[in-house]
């Protein structure tokens, strides 16, 4: 059974971005009960070298939304990093998401095979199908980024779950 990479990148965006997003308003909701300013969340990272949770909801949002852009062979969408809030986090999720879930299925699926060049830092690129970035590109840091949000507010004692992580509301 073959599965086409359309389905996979809206299916991982849905599930993944929808999870961010309630456990981001959980992490909304813990810093309001607990009288911590947001911004102490927000600027929280796990080691000096992270970054910091709002850095890393960006990257997640980012990662999955041109990724959808590269595997369609559309121009890349834009989201400055400009969030400063819980609210404005999670509009990031669901704006991302909005984005994958309208690229066009048949131009990715059409690409699965296409040749493409991602940068990789430092003006590098690395050559690969389109197939390959979404399995070894995509979701790796989809899923990295994604989980270190949710280690992130965790540490920091909103009571979160590997069901929050696996299964969005609704």
């Amino acid at each position: 059974m073959t599965v086409a990479i359309s389905s996979l990148i809206k299916d991982a965006s849905a599930q993944t971005l929808g999870c961010l997003g309630s456990i981001l308003k959980k992490g909304a909701e813990h810093a309001a009960h607990l009288k911590i300013p947001e911004e102490v969340l927000l600027n929280y990272r796990l080691f000096p070298d992270m970054f910091p949770l709002s850095r890393q909801v960006q990257i997640t949002a980012d990662t999955v939304a041109r990724g959808a852009a590269r595997l369609a062979g559309s121009a890349l969408p834009a989201f400055p990093d400009v969030e400063t809030s819980f609210a404005q986090l999670i509009e990031r999720t669901q704006k991302a998401n909005a984005y994958v879930q309208a690229a066009h299925a048949a131009a990715m699926d059409e690409r699965a095979q296409t040749i493409i060049n991602i940068p990789v830092g430092g003006g590098q690129e690395m050559p690969m199908t389109c197939a390959t970035y979404l399995q070894g590109w995509i979701f790796p840091n989809l899923y990295f980024h994604s989980a270190t949000a949710y280690n992130i507010l965790r540490h920091n004692g909103v009571v979160l779950g590997k069901k929050d992580f696996l299964r969005p509301p609704g």
